[in-house]
């Protein structure tokens, strides 16, 4: 119980830490540079970028595809009874 608290609170600190830098980084980039020279892509906002936000702005969904329903033939013997399986605290898991 301890350590999982741990790791979350070590977790929540990090993030923290994480974006109060992202956010000092930011500040650096406020001062107006030479007009002349083109802009680089700064390695350090490109790190920063994914400690924005807790969770992506968009997720992924796979469509559902509706199922149907397979019903057994009315002569069909019934399914056999399955023994419940038991855990052996030394042993592999027993076959069906």
């Amino acid at each position: 119980m301890l350590r999982r608290r741990l790791i979350r609170t070590l977790f929540a600190l990090f993030l923290l830490l994480g974006q109060a830098s992202a956010f000092a980084h930011a500040l650096g980039h406020l001062y107006p540079h030479d007009s002349g020279l083109p802009e680089p892509v700064c390695e350090a906002c490109l790190a920063h970028a994914s400690l924005g936000s807790a969770a992506p702005a968009s997720t992924f969904t796979l469509p559902v595809v509706p199922g149907h329903h397979l019903g057994l033939p009315a002569a069909s013997p019934p399914p056999t009874a399955a023994r419940p399986c038991r855990a052996q605290a030394r042993a592999p898991p027993a076959p069906v």
